[in-house]
């Protein structure tokens, strides 16, 4: 019998279930709200919802969709045996709703003065995903 082992000591990576239909409906131009509200439960609406209003100086309202896409992350992380830390590659594309709305959340946040939330956010992305804080800026 061969045992195997995490040789890097740590929980595995996360990968979250595939949920396409958002994810096509925005590639489509589907306007982000009109997905969001067809599929509340999706990161990756949240997260374009708050793209888009950081990108027109609605840093508040930025800050409120992101923090929606975030915890509906965490929800979809922890139904996926998610412990609360470990992994969650950028590669995987299902984990990018959540490494977005991660990333937007710091972001807002860095906008608003709120540094605490800015540096927890951002060193949970880095934490999380190297590449999504590398690909995200």
């Amino acid at each position: 019998m061969t045992i195997h082992e995490n040789l890097l000591g740590g929980p595995p990576p996360t990968h979250l279930p595939d949920d396409p239909e958002p994810r096509e409906l925005l590639a489509a131009g589907t306007a982000p709200a009109d997905v969001a509200a067809k599929y509340p439960t999706s990161s990756l609406a949240w997260a374009q919802l708050a793209d888009d209003a950081f990108e027109r100086g609605a840093v508040v309202e930025s800050y409120a969709y992101a923090r929606t896409g975030y915890h509906r992350g965490l929800d979809a992380l922890r139904r996926s045996g998610w412990k609360g830390h470990g992994p969650v590659p950028w590669e995987h594309e299902p984990n990018r709703g959540f490494l977005r709305a991660l990333h937007a959340l710091a972001r807002a946040a860095q906008a608003i003065g709120e540094q605490e939330e800015y540096e927890r956010c951002s060193q949970f992305l880095k934490d999380s995903s190297q590449t999504a804080a590398q690909t995200l800026g």
